[in-house]
């Protein structure tokens, strides 16, 4: 490796902010999980086709999520005459540096409590109440993956335990599916930034599906479910907590429609079919990204978007095996669609609350398939709508 091309984190510090260009060269949606103050995001594909973006008066320094892609686009820009190096560490490697040992907590949970009251913890206890999702004498594992959603959700069950009106205990459960040092480090100082008393335990899920091809997300996420729910029942858990929110739904709701042919919702919890007596639970349910991301900018917080194997840019590590790719081609679908009909979101969302089964072809109901046909003949006649 040259070392020329490369700088560190504490060098960094030393630049002169405007002698110099910081580039992200990440995918717009791990940019948009988290980026380092004053980076601007050129995509290595885009910055690959056009390097003539970057000025060349400017020294331009580059970053990645390990360093990894970043020194090699390095080298292919120096060759191209340009004063360049790359980040060592990438993204990874400020983020574990960015951390100090002031106690923020307090701070932080006045915020959730405060200005974050009316979008954000009172969209969470509406959910819990208006689903049942916490009951007496629960004890639910809230399960932890690093980001920012699970992390504000166990902040909002700390939050909830202080205010609750029955009794259940939860314990903050983190699964290494075999993060990078980087990663689980991370994890670890977010949590004790946040004040949050993890469990960690280790799986290998990652080097079981590596050599995957065919449908790798699909194969770890539902590993990790099973993982979850096991360790969580040893623990003497009845229910798992994962952190999907508002946006999620809608969007599983257009991808199923979409991408898999049918109608079908994101359930705000559901019954295990392979661990009896336990519950997966969606208290984000009523939440919306957006107001998670205000809380993790307005408090300074960085946390890690997807600790994927296969990729440093993966955006999804969804229950459905769905690929980045295909869930932000829907959000962007219903962006566009948001600027035509500005109600388009909760219209998604109420749309699988208001689905009238005489206007149906066929359903399934207990994986029994129904047709419309059979009750045609029988049923009150009905003049049609429209």
């Amino acid at each position: 490796m040259n070392n020329t091309l490369e700088i560190k984190i504490q060098d960094l510090k030393n630049l002169n902010k405007e002698e110099y260009l910081l580039v992200d060269i990440r995918e717009e949606a791990a940019f948009a999980h988290g980026f380092i103050p004053n980076a601007v995001n050129i995509p290595l594909s885009r910055l690959r086709e056009k390097p003539e973006l970057l000025p060349k008066e400017k020294k331009i320094i580059l970053y990645c999520a390990k360093g990894i892609l970043s020194y090699e686009a390095a080298e292919e820009l120096e060759e191209k005459g340009y004063d360049v190096a790359h980040l060592a560490g990438g993204y990874g490697a400020w983020l574990l540096d960015s951390f100090s040992t002031e106690e923020r907590y307090p701070e932080i949970e006045k915020s959730i409590r405060k200005k974050f009251h009316k979008t954000i913890f009172s969209r969470f206890t509406k959910a819990i109440n208006e689903y049942e999702l916490v009951k007496e004498g629960d004890k639910i594992a809230v399960c932890i993956s690093g980001g920012k959603d699970s992390m504000l959700m166990a902040k909002l069950f700390q939050e909830l335990q202080k205010h609750r009106k029955v009794n259940f205990d939860v314990i903050f459960l983190v699964m290494d599916p075999g993060y990078n040092e980087t990663n689980r480090k991370v994890i670890e100082e977010n949590a004790r930034l946040l004040n949050i008393p993890i469990t960690i335990f280790e799986t290998n899920i990652f080097e079981t599906v590596y050599e995957i091809e065919k449908s790798p997300c699909y194969l770890c996420a539902r590993m990790r479910r099973g993982y979850l729910y096991s360790k969580a029942k040893e623990l003497g858990c009845n229910k798992i907590a994962l952190g999907h929110h508002y946006d999620d739904v809608i969007e599983t709701i257009l991808m199923g429609m979409l991408y898999g042919a049918q109608i079908q919702t994101m359930m705000p919890k559901l019954h295990s079919t392979n661990f009896e007596g336990m519950e997966l639970i969606r208290p984000m349910y009523l939440i919306r990204e957006d107001d998670i991301k205000h809380w993790r900018d307005y408090n300074d917080l960085h946390f890690i978007q997807c600790a994927c194997r296969f990729t440093d840019t993966c955006t999804t590590c969804r229950e459905d095996g769905s690929t980045g790719s295909k869930r932000m081609e829907i959000k962007g679908l219903i962006k566009e669609l948001k600027e035509i009909n500005p109600f388009i979101e909760g219209n998604i969302f109420k749309s699988v609350e208001n689905v009238n089964l005489s206007t149906v072809i066929a359903y399934k109901e207990n994986g029994i398939k129904h047709h419309f046909l059979e009750n045609y003949d029988t049923a009150e006649r009905t003049e049609e709508n429209g």
